[in-house]
C-alpha cells in the first residue's frame, strides 16, 4: 500500500544506481521496471516506489503526476536522507 506523499516521491526521487542512474523513478522505462519485477525490486523505499511506477505505468496513469510535477523538483538520494 502506498501514501499519498509516495506520489511526490515517485516524481523527486532518482534512480541511484544502474543503467538509469540519475533519471526520475517514475520515468524509468517499463521494460526495466518490468525487469525488476521479475528479478526483484530492491529492499525498502527505492523497490516499493519502483513497484508503484510500473503499476501507474502499466496503467497508462502517468496523467496524475503532471500537476505534481510541475512543482516538485527531483531529489537525490543523499538529498533525501538529510531531510530524515
Amino acid at each position: 500500500m502506498f501514501d499519498k506523499t509516495d506520489l511526490i516521491r515517485l516524481i523527486s526521487t532518482v534512480m541511484p544506481f544502474g543503467k538509469y542512474q540519475g533519471k526520475v523513478l517514475i520515468d524509468l522505462p517499463e521494460e526495466y521496471l518490468l525487469w525488476f519485477s521479475h528479478k526483484g525490486f530492491p529492499d525498502g523505499d527505492l523497490g516499493r516506489l519502483m513497484a508503484l511506477a510500473l503499476e501507474i505505468r502499466i496503467h497508462g496513469l502517468e496523467d496524475i503526476l503532471k500537476p505534481l510535477r510541475a512543482q516538485t523538483a527531483p531529489q537525490t538520494t543523499a538529498n533525501q536522507e538529510t531531510r530524515h
